[in-house]
């Protein structure tokens, strides 16, 4: 299968050097150093689920740099989804479908905004890793897996072909008819994670050994629980205790992406995780003080360390 993989940090980069190990042509969409190192020594995976070394790989510095693909595997951070999106418009002109795996919920529809409607499927991305250094793959834990589906809930070609793809790969992986709860129920994990070790600057052991920053967490998923009940999205009051139990099996040293690329001087995501949160809860008439503290508190790291 031909894949563009879009941005090769955490998701991108380990899922997509194990579709590259496994045969498939992947040509990885990167920048910067990352970009360099990826040319010059190739990939690695410094990975728990097994490391991985491609001393070459197909990179590129812009989507338009390629011809043709069948499938994109679109992971970029969410603030650069419109300019990633439209570098597409030629392959999906081409016949690509575009496979997003990025952060938050409202990352599809943004994608079509740019692309038209019919070109995107949605996904949900499980893994804990990131950018450890230039050209290198971090992944700690037991866990790392893809989830997809069209929206409608059926069956497709091009989703029945990646899935094989993946597979192949030794990928775990999935078509979910309900992809639209999946979405939120890892956004539900995700975004108090998120808000916690990047609001902490530490891992999530620290975060559940101490009564208080446990307490913020557990808060950050009902709040973020109740926002989806209320939008309609699948999500059932339960789930917050499910959503729970998945921190406590979490590895100690796990972070979310936001946190590590916080700690390194990097723009963050907060806008599409808490403040999607406090967004959508205004919408749902849901008061989010947990995540709309987060949001506040982490405003000036947006684009990066402010200015002092």
């Amino acid at each position: 299968m031909k894949i563009v993989v879009m941005g090769p940090g955490g998701v991108g980069g380990y899922f997509g050097a194990r579709l590259a190990a496994a045969g498939n042509d992947v040509t990885f969409i990167a920048r910067g150093s990352h970009l360099e190192a990826m040319r010059t020594k190739g990939l690695r995976l410094d990975a728990e689920l097994g490391p991985l070394t491609l001393a070459k790989v197909s990179v590129a510095a812009d989507a338009r740099e390629v011809s043709k693909a069948d499938a994109v595997m679109f992971a970029v951070k969410m603030r650069d989804t419109e300019s990633a999106a439209e570098s597409l418009k030629g392959l999906v002109g081409g016949g690509a479908t575009i496979f997003t795996f990025q952060n938050g919920v409202e990352s599809a529809d943004r994608i079509c905004r740019v692309v038209g409607d019919g070109h995107v499927v949605p996904g949900v991305a499980r893994i804990g890793s990131h950018i450890s250094e230039p050209g290198v793959i971090k992944q700690i834990g037991k866990f790392a897996s893809l989830a997809f589906g069209e929206v409608d809930g059926k069956q497709s070609p091009r989703v029945t072909a990646f899935h094989a793809a993946c597979k192949a790969a030794g990928i775990d992986v999935s078509i979910d008819p309900a992809i639209g709860r999946e979405l939120w129920l890892k956004f539900a994990m995700l975004a108090p994670l998120a808000a916690m070790t990047g609001i902490t600057r530490t891992s999530i052991g620290p975060i559940r050994d101490h009564a208080p920053t446990r307490a913020l967490l557990d808060a950050a998923v009902d709040e973020t629980v109740a926002v989806g009940v209320a939008l309609g999205t699948g999500l059932e009051p339960a789930d917050a205790a499910r959503i729970k139990k998945i921190h406590d099996g979490l590895p100690r040293a796990m972070m979310a992406s936001m946190a590590h690329d916080l700690v390194s001087g990097k723009p963050i995501e907060v806008d599409g995780l808490s403040g999607a949160i406090v967004r959508l809860g205004e919408r749902a008439g849901v008061p989010t003080p947990t995540h709309r503290f987060v949001a506040s508190a982490l405003a000036p790291f947006v684009n990066g360390p402010p200015k002092v």
